[in-house]
């Protein structure tokens, strides 16, 4: 549970940090976290596919091939289950709350814990984050997550006081959730067919689409191919027998 220990701290420190800072973070400084955690996000990314890459360069090629497909196949089955409507609700629901606080509405002690707490539990990195820690103690995607979400709660802060911070807890409880489960009862099954990697391959890719969105670059509903974390492990073993 490393990257949920890891998120929620980022989230913690970033509301301290929003609360303590007077003046908001430059423009010139802001581009240039945004350029650092695209960058960060596709090293992580990359470096989590090369680990699930093994073996010759005809198996490593067609791991890859297997995991192109995967999120091929799970990007039809996002769509077919609206897995990005259903992302996109969560957002606009946080974003609602977010716009009357900017606004000067009167708004409720909590709202800016339900806005934050919202965001960044249903944020598609967080979820792949969670699974790659929990299948290979590969923590490395919330950590980037983290940063992101501590940067977004310093800002959060200023609008919604100190309430905003305590959605590290939701984050904690949600994600470390996740990655017990990945590891107790998911990892065991995966590890005796050898399929571990084939997650992981798919995970590192996603975390590949996340830098295009960080880079506005183009718009990924990343949503959508969630299903392919659970897709890759089938065809892998399908082509596998």
């Amino acid at each position: 549970m490393t990257g949920a220990f890891l998120n929620a701290l980022g989230v913690l420190f970033g509301g301290l940090f929003g609360l303590a800072l007077r003046q908001p973070l430059s423009l010139r400084l802001q581009l240039f976290l945004r350029s650092a955690l695209g960058a960060f996000t596709v090293f992580s990314g990359l470096c989590l596919v090369w680990l699930g890459v093994s073996g010759s360069f005809l198996f490593a090629l067609k791991q890859v091939c297997i995991a192109v497909l995967a999120m091929t196949v799970g990007g039809l089955l996002g769509r077919l289950f609206g897995l990005q409507k259903i992302s996109n609700r969560l957002g606009r629901y946080a974003g609602n709350i977010i716009a009357a606080g900017q606004s000067g509405a009167p708004r409720k002690v909590g709202d800016g814990f339900n806005a934050c707490a919202v965001l960044f539990c249903a944020a598609p990195l967080g979820l792949v984050g969670a699974v790659a820690d929990g299948l290979s103690g590969y923590y490395y995607l919330l950590a980037v997550k983290a940063i992101m979400d501590g940067l977004a709660t310093l800002g959060f802060v200023k609008n919604f006081g100190w309430p905003t911070a305590l959605s590290a807890f939701p984050v904690l409880f949600f994600l470390g959730a996740i990655t017990l489960a990945c590891q107790f009862f998911a990892k065991p099954l995966l590890a005796a067919h050898g399929l571990v990697n084939s997650v992981n391959d798919v995970a590192g890719l996603l975390a590949c689409a996340v830098a295009l969105v960080i880079f506005e670059v183009r718009r990924v509903e990343l949503a959508n191919y969630l299903p392919a974390l659970a897709v890759a492990p089938f065809l892998a073993w399908l082509f596998n027998h």
